[in-house]
C-alpha cells in the first residue's frame, strides 16, 4: 500500500489551499497518510528559508497576488491578511498529533477545519475554544486538546528533526515511501501522477 508523509504547519495558507485534494488523491490510490505538523519558522532557520516579515516588499506583494489567484483556482474563501496571523500554531499541532494517535475521527477534516479557521473564518488557532470546536466537528473528543500535551510537544519537535533530515524546507510538503518529494499544493497533480506510475 502506498504511503504519504505530509509535513506542514497549520498556519500555512498554501497548505490551506490544498483543501481536501491530498485526501482524495490518497483515497483514489489506496494510500495512507501520516500527518506531521511542524514548526515552520524553525525549519526555515535550518534550511535557508526566509520568514515572511523579513522578505522584501516585492516578494510580499507577489505573495498576496499569488494567494488571491490560487484561492480563486481552488474555489476556496481566503482572507489575505487574517486577523490572527501569525499566531502560535503549536496548540493546534498538538491537537492534530493527539487526534492521530487516538483515531476514530476525520483527521483530514480536522486539519482542514483548523486551517479554515485561520484563513477563512478569522479565528485564532492558538485559542483552546477554537481547537475544541474543530476537534468536535471532526468527530474527535474535544478533551484531546487537554490530553497528551507532553507527547504532542515531543512529536512536534521530532517532526521538525525528521523533516530536516528528509529534505523538507516548506509547507505543504509531501514525501512518498519511495522518497519522491513534492513541495506545495500546486504539486499535488504531480503527486497524483507519480502514484499512478506516470511520473
Amino acid at each position: 500500500m502506498a504511503h504519504i508523509d505530509y509535513f506542514f504547519t497549520v498556519i500555512s495558507p498554501y497548505a490551506y489551499l490544498a483543501g481536501g485534494r491530498l485526501e482524495r488523491i490518497a483515497a483514489h490510490h489506496g494510500a495512507t497518510i501520516t500527518y506531521k505538523p511542524l514548526d515552520l519558522i524553525a525549519l526555515f532557520a535550518r534550511t535557508g528559508g526566509t520568514p515572511l516579515p523579513q522578505r522584501s516588499e516585492a516578494r510580499k506583494a507577489y505573495r498576496l497576488q499569488e494567494l488571491r489567484r490560487q484561492a480563486a483556482k481552488a474555489g476556496l474563501p481566503l482572507t489575505l491578511t487574517p486577523a490572527h496571523f501569525p499566531t502560535n500554531p503549536a496548540p493546534a499541532a498538538y491537537a492534530i498529533i493527539a487526534a492521530q494517535a487516538a483515531g476514530g475521527g476525520d483527521l483530514g477534516g480536522l486539519v482542514h477545519s483548523l486551517m479554515r479557521a485561520c484563513w477563512a473564518e478569522e479565528r485564532d488557532l492558538a485559542e483552546d475554544a477554537v481547537i475544541r470546536d474543530c476537534l468536535g466537528a471532526a468527530g474527535f473528543d474535544p478533551a484531546l486538546a487537554d490530553r497528551g500535551l507532553l507527547a504532542g510537544a515531543e512529536t512536534y519537535a521530532a517532526n521538525l528533526e525528521e523533516a530536516t533530515a528528509r529534505g523538507v524546507f516548506g509547507s505543504p510538503f509531501y514525501i512518498t515511501e519511495g522518497d519522491e518529494r513534492f513541495w506545495g499544493q500546486d504539486r499535488l497533480d504531480d503527486l497524483d501522477l507519480h502514484l499512478s506510475g506516470k511520473l
